[in-house]
């Protein structure tokens, strides 16, 4: 795999570069800002995101290290997978391991918002040797079986028929809208996101034509339920001795746990034995912080997190919790 195309932009005031790197389905598009010879980060969006989710914190962040925001297949501006197939979580996990190699990457740090943390995650469990440091923004590192497993068939089945639903409606033109139309319906399914966020994601999750704008995202993309990969407590502690990596885990006070879900407190409860796990288990090497904000904290008000991250970046010291 080699990058087909390196080109210079301005976002912003920071400049970055755009990546296209070779897939066998087609490619993965990722931006760069940094020092090309700092250490390796690379940092991976929430579902249904795309890379300009980090275009507001890694400008704040030390420029000495070398960030990649990659776009998520069926994301963004990366290619689609082949056709006839869902998309899982370890397709994801597949995803990172080429985009490492493509830049031949041995060792490096990884950086992830929501899903993309918990991708982050069990990358660092199947190859921990290649991670240096894992962060997770407002993200769960592993989702256990049970609390969801009532649904655990349901979302089974569910992520088949909705393929084979998709291909049904695949000769139907995607839908083409105004700017306006386009990000008034973004927002009623992101509402936490704020308008000057969503507009961010929009300018690189959609592609221009003659009569408006229409969507770049893959349709197969459902619920994250129906991708994300449920584990037992078992395995969860035995995945997080197989972790190498330090773990910085930032969680924000009215983030995705807050939201309005029947199952709230068996959400809480199953996260917070995660945390135990984690802090039993990699003892000094798991740090666990709460900013004030929401679950687009990173984005709206990226200095409450940049501190932070930036400490942990540069050093080995405890970090601090910036409320």
């Amino acid at each position: 795999m080699r990058t087909l195309r390196q080109a210079e932009a301005r976002c912003h005031t920071d400049l970055f570069s755009e990546l296209k790197l070779s897939v066998p389905w087609g490619h993965i598009a990722a931006k760069a800002w940094g020092s090309l010879q700092g250490p390796p980060v690379l940092c991976l969006h929430g579902w249904l995101d795309n890379a300009n989710s980090f275009d507001r914190l890694i400008p704040l962040l030390p420029q000495t290290f070398y960030y990649v925001a990659m776009d998520f297949g069926g994301h963004g501006l990366s290619s689609h997978h082949h056709p006839g197939f869902p998309y899982h979580q370890q397709d994801y996990v597949n995803e990172v391991l080429r985009v490492a190699a493509a830049l031949k990457w041995k060792r490096f740090s990884l950086l992830g918002h929501s899903f993309g943390g918990t991708v982050g995650s069990m990358f660092s469990y199947i190859f921990p040797e290649m991670v240096d440091k894992l962060i997770l923004l407002d993200s769960s590192p592993f989702f256990l079986d049970a609390p969801e497993m009532n649904n655990l068939l349901v979302y089974r089945r569910r992520r088949i028929e909705h393929v084979l639903q998709v291909e049904a409606k695949q000769q139907k033109p995607r839908n083409v809208v105004s700017p306006e139309d386009m990000l008034q319906s973004f927002l009623k399914n992101n509402f936490k996101v704020g308008e000057e966020c969503g507009k961010l994601l929009l300018e690189r999750g959609t592609t221009k034509v003659a009569e408006g704008v229409m969507l770049n995202r893959d349709r197969r993309l459902g619920l994250t339920e129906n991708h994300i990969e449920l584990v037992s407590k078992n395995q969860l502690e035995y995945f997080c001795m197989k972790m190498q990596a330090r773990v910085l885990h930032i969680k924000a006070t009215e983030g995705y746990v807050s939201y309005g879900r029947e199952n709230q407190d068996e959400i809480r409860d199953s996260l917070q034995f995660v945390q135990r796990v984690l802090k039993s288990t990699l003892k000094e090497r798991y740090q666990y912080v709460e900013v004030t904000g929401n679950h687009y904290v990173h984005m709206q008000e990226p200095q409450r997190v940049a501190g932070i991250i930036s400490d942990f970046l540069e050093s080995n010291r405890v970090v601090q919790a910036h409320l």
